[in-house]
């Protein structure tokens, strides 16, 4: 009975250091080295020059969407008292344009033509009357006051004779050719204003710009929507990519161009990359004592990859391990 005892202990003891000495040897043994990464995607932002109050949101988010798809709408009724404004200042700009090139009207130049006529008859009677005074004056008959008075009346009838005839001339040839081409360049303006205006108006409907998944809506319904804000966020899922960082010491295995293959443990697949990108991180936190030993400091570098493999699975935000 002694001895049953004493092999049972011994048993146990043995049992006991088995397992402490398998455990301590599990416990140390190297451990695979991963590198940690996340599938990212080009995210967009779908947003109206436009400010205003939304009137209409046509999707929300997790929703599919294709590009051209109308993801809102602005109401702005500045907007619009704009446009009619514009509208208003074209059209009185191209009136007065036509008008200008049209010239006078007819029954401005036939006014204008009868009071010439009528200066010109007035110049006429003036004359002769000027003439039979000389004549008289010759022969001693009429004083030199009288022959001085009929030169004058002469004479004023044919400055407004000149007059006259100018102001027709005038209303024939209608408006200069200065003023033709700055009535012309004010009717470009006004219409250039207005294509401005109706420019903006087009942007009160706001479209997607590519195909993709809707990720946020940050404003709703009713709510105002400053000029510029990204209202609706879309992510482009279709062409997602790996994106994770490592030590300089690691470069030479992520080369430009360089496959590998990496495990998704979401999807339990192993999926291969492609590097198109690389690019060393910001100063403030990429640097890395790389062993106590030599101590000097190691550069850390940012790593974008291409998914060769395309899997439906592999979403957005998903963690990938590379060996």
């Amino acid at each position: 009975m002694k001895i049953f005892k004493i092999i049972s202990i011994s048993a146990i003891m043995i049992a006991i250091l088995t397992w402490l000495s398998i455990s301590f040897y599990i416990a140390h043994l190297p451990k695979e080295d991963f590198i940690q990464g996340q599938i990212e995607a080009t995210q967009y932002s779908i947003s109206s020059k436009v400010a205003g109050r939304i009137d209409d949101i046509f999707v929300k988010k997790g929703d599919l969407i294709k590009a051209g798809d109308l993801a809102y709408t602005i109401n702005s009724p500045e907007l619009e008292a704009k446009i009619a404004q514009a509208k208003a200042n074209y059209e009185g700009a191209k009136a007065l344009r036509v008008e200008t090139d049209k010239g006078a009207r007819t029954e401005t130049i036939t006014s204008a033509k009868e009071l010439y006529m009528t200066a010109k008859t007035m110049a006429e009677l003036a004359e002769k009357t000027y003439n039979r005074v000389q004549n008289l004056y010759n022969s001693g008959v009429v004083s030199l006051q009288k022959r001085d008075e009929a030169e004058t009346n002469f004479k004023n009838a044919k400055f407004n004779e000149n007059t006259a005839y100018q102001q027709y001339k005038l209303a024939l040839d209608g408006a200069t050719k200065e003023t033709k081409e700055a009535v012309k360049q004010k009717e470009l303006a006004a219409k250039g204003m207005l294509s401005e205006v109706e420019s903006y108006a087009k942007d009160t409907q706001a479209f997607s710009p590519i195909d993709g998944e809707v990720s946020n809506v940050l404003i709703h319904k009713n709510e105002l929507s400053p000029s510029g804000f990204p209202v609706v966020l879309v992510l482009d899922i279709n062409n997602s990519y790996l994106r994770f960082s490592i030590t300089e010491d690691k470069l030479k295995d992520f080369k430009l161009n360089t496959e590998f293959e990496a495990f998704i443990p979401s999807i339990d697949k192993n999926v291969k990359f492609k590097v198109k990108y690389i690019s060393p991180m910001g100063e403030f936190a990429t640097w890395k004592a790389a062993n106590k030993k030599n101590s000097y400091d190691m550069k850390s570098y940012e790593i974008e990859a291409d998914i060769l493999t395309k899997l439906p699975d592999i979403r957005v935000g998903m963690s990938v391990l590379i060996k």
